[in-house]
């Protein structure tokens, strides 16, 4: 029911926190005004119609919050501009410079966290002022949740056809016989070990977490190359990931996702997700998604940098899926397609990204494939110098 998602998102903005909750209105009525300590006024779209709404600073009077910042939550999160606006690229998808968010230059500040930060200090004004015991606070600084993901897209570069011949055609026939006599020379396989021994550096971080996504896909067409959950190289992977405590996710198809999976952490090749793909995700008992970043410029696309659980936009159902939103990725900060930053400007970038996270007390997501040192030069070094930034 309606109430059921409002109530959620005031809880969400107030640091879920759902005592404090109670004592937010969120009304027209006049009359109901005085039953709460502080109202936002709704904008009348919420559950009608979507509209872009407003990225100004909150307009505030007393207690009474003039702009609607629940309406603001649930259209970012629920990514329901893109019912509004139809461009997608050659892929079907919904890029940054299609959105308001890339036309006005908006992917680095997380306006939901400012909103959120701007009720609850509210909040805990009206509370001192009317010395009423206030049930809430701002959470200090410091990244709730660190995600260091990976996307293994292939498990070796040279061990099958395509790749062998690739390999030899490039001149690089000694690395194409190393790899096929041992999987451990495969540059691809290395690349999963060295994403390993980076991470390692935060496992005693407790809010550092890997996770690995395995692709779930028909092998065809952009989801090639595929690799067989049985074969050797599959079964000598996972014993090294449940070592580092690793959580393993579906990777599914570029084609659209399956009706079960074995994981309930999920991200869509090529970033590619429909919000029909997120319905049947639902459906097929994914419970994490960690997809929410545009794929040609990294930043804030559901402007917040906290996990939210996901309002359909369609049917307006608070879903049981948790949207954890992604920051950062390799390929589109180094791609010539997409943003072509220097590993300077990359990690200044980055920088900046990671500090509005750890300010906001957010969930900082980065991706990065074991395959992306193939096409660029500073890969590795970047990522460690990350991993020295969260460490």
């Amino acid at each position: 029911m309606k109430e059921d998602w409002v109530s959620y998102l005031i809880s969400w903005l107030l640091y879920d926190q759902p005592q404090a909750a109670q004592m937010v209105g969120y009304t027209n009525d006049q009359e109901h005004w005085k039953d709460y300590a502080v109202v936002i006024v709704p904008c009348g779209h919420l559950g009608k119609d979507w509209v872009c709404p407003t990225m100004e600073p909150p307009r505030i009077e007393a207690n009474i919050i003039y702009t609607d910042i629940v309406y603001a939550a649930a259209f970012f999160t629920s990514r329901a501009e893109e019912l509004i606006h139809p461009q997608r690229d050659a892929h079907g998808r919904f890029l940054a410079q299609y959105s308001m968010l890339g036309q006005h230059n908006r992917l680095l500040i997380p306006l939901l966290d400012e909103y959120a930060r701007t009720l609850t200090k509210t909040l805990m004004r009206v509370c001192e002022e009317q010395h009423i015991d206030c049930p809430v606070s701002l959470p200090q600084p410091g990244y709730r949740h660190i995600y260091l993901s990976h996307d293994i897209d292939s498990l070796n570069q040279y061990r099958h056809l395509r790749g062998a011949v690739g390999g030899l055609i490039r001149g690089e026939g000694k690395r194409v016989w190393a790899a096929w006599k041992n999987i451990h020379e495969d540059t691809a396989y290395q690349g999963i070990e060295t994403l390993v021994r980076l991470d390692e550096q935060c496992a005693a971080s407790p809010q550092a977490e890997p996770i690995y996504f395995i692709k779930y896909t028909h092998g065809k067409g952009y989801d090639y190359p595929q690799y067989s959950h049985h074969s050797k190289a599959y079964q000598q992977l996972m014993p090294l990931l449940k070592q580092h405590q690793a959580l393993l996710g579906v990777h599914s198809s570029y084609y659209g996702p399956g009706t079960s999976y074995p994981y309930s952490h999920h991200r869509s090749h090529y970033l590619k997700c429909s919000i029909s793909d997120m319905a049947q995700l639902v459906n097929a008992g994914i419970r994490d998604d960690y997809t929410m970043m545009f794929a040609d410029q990294c930043g804030f696309r559901l402007q917040t940098s906290r996990s939210v659980r996901w309002i359909n936009p369609q049917t307006m159902e608070l879903t049981p899926l948790t949207l954890h939103p992604l920051m950062i990725m390799d390929t589109t900060l180094a791609s010539e397609q997409y943003m072509h930053l220097s590993e300077d400007e990359a990690y200044f970038y980055c920088e900046e990204m990671m500090e509005k996270v750890r300010q906001n007390h957010g969930d900082l997501c980065i991706l990065w494939h074991n395959t992306t040192p193939n096409h660029n030069a500073y890969h590795w070094t970047l990522y460690s110098k990350l991993i020295s930034l969260i460490h």
